[in-house]
């Protein structure tokens, strides 16, 4: 029997999101192919970005609030010597005073003041609200916005090629779409740097070029920019939306015509288990915890725990604690728990 479009069987699904698409038209296909209005993302990619975008199908959304949490690894090329407002390729000149030549001591200057604890200002095009409305909606209205800097972490931005010099062609502005641009057409020389970048979740890499670009002088944006991480979950688990329409239509064509279609997730469960470190509960533990009731540790018991699995509870004080998956003894996550002063407290009930 088929299940109902708004029960659907939960898990995750790694899509590698092409070049074009917002992550939102990436979430309406997989709505489209799963029959199902209950799908979400963890992590907006840009639409000219491409890579790793985590989708959760059913009550696996729930578990996206921790995966958008997670660290990233991107791999993007930085054009240095032309400015645009959006600081990526898409946008509209806003300067081109162009990169002639580049030193690697000039470079690595100007990368090494973007690494490790920083603060940044997000770009003007973003998805951030100002008094509810987005910072994208606007500036492309014509208003001045102007987004407070916050707290990033930049734990690897490395150099992968020597940089390469290169022409930019700055065509004709089109007046309807770009009628105060002052930048002349004509030909710019500039250099484009290949970097990676490991940093924490909120992190705008276009916003690092263009911070790398003022450091230098000579303005930059990114012309390139590709997930290949969240989390732990790497580019090589993704599969193109091709291969998931296949996929989908290949399984489901083994089953009954009227059934839910059939997609390659990963459980739920099993996805909890692979995020989080896991908590054993006994049989009446399980019982009580699907009523939404913790079980009950010492503090000895919890410390012993703690040192066993190399939990981390939280990475700064004023962080709420990770999650823990409780698992009961015939192996299915039950939901997760996080500890709170020293006791254990629900967080979720699958």
């Amino acid at each position: 029997m088929a299940r109902r479009p708004d029960n659907p069987r939960p898990g995750l699904l790694v899509i590698d999101k092409p070049q074009g698409l917002t992550s939102h038209d990436v979430v309406s296909r997989v709505r489209r192919l799963a029959h199902t209005r209950k799908v979400g993302h963890g992590g907006t990619l840009d639409p000219m970005a491409t890579g790793v975008l985590v989708i959760g199908i059913g009550k696996a959304t729930k578990l996206l609030t921790w995966v958008s949490g997670h660290s990233k690894e991107y791999r993007a090329t930085i054009r240095l010597g032309v400015a645009t407002n959006t600081d990526d390729a898409e946008g509209i000149v806003t300067a081109a005073p162009g990169c002639e030549s580049l030193s690697a001591a000039d470079l690595e200057s100007a990368l090494a003041s973007l690494r490790g604890d920083i603060m940044q200002v997000p770009s003007t095009v973003s998805a951030i609200k100002v008094n509810g409305k987005r910072a994208y909606a606007l500036a492309r209205a014509g208003e001045d916005v102007e987004l407070a800097a916050r707290p990033v972490r930049i734990s690897r931005l490395e150099v992968l090629a020597p940089p390469r010099p290169a022409w930019c062609i700055l065509d004709e502005p089109d007046p309807e779409t770009a009628p105060d641009r002052a930048v002349p057409p004509g030909r710019v020389r500039v250099v484009d740097v290949d970097v990676v970048v490991e940093c924490s979740s909120g992190t705008y890499v276009r916003a690092l070029a263009r911070d790398a670009g003022e450091a230098l002088g000579v303005g930059a944006h990114l012309t390139a920019l590709r997930r290949t991480r969240v989390g732990d979950v790497p580019l090589e688990a993704a599969m193109t939306l091709g291969e998931l329409s296949a996929a989908v239509e290949a399984a489901t064509a083994e089953g009954e015509s009227d059934a839910e279609p059939i997609l390659p997730l990963v459980p739920l469960g099993d996805a909890a288990r692979t995020m989080f470190p896991s908590l054993h509960l006994s049989e009446s533990e399980a019982g009580a915890f699907a009523h939404g009731q913790a079980p009950r540790r010492s503090r000895g018991e919890l410390a012993q725990w703690v040192s066993e699995v190399g939990y981390c509870p939280q990475n700064a004080p004023e962080e709420e604690a990770s999650p823990i998956a409780a698992v009961a003894p015939d192996g299915t996550v039950l939901g997760l728990l996080r500890i709170d002063a020293a006791r254990l407290r629900t967080v979720l009930v699958f």
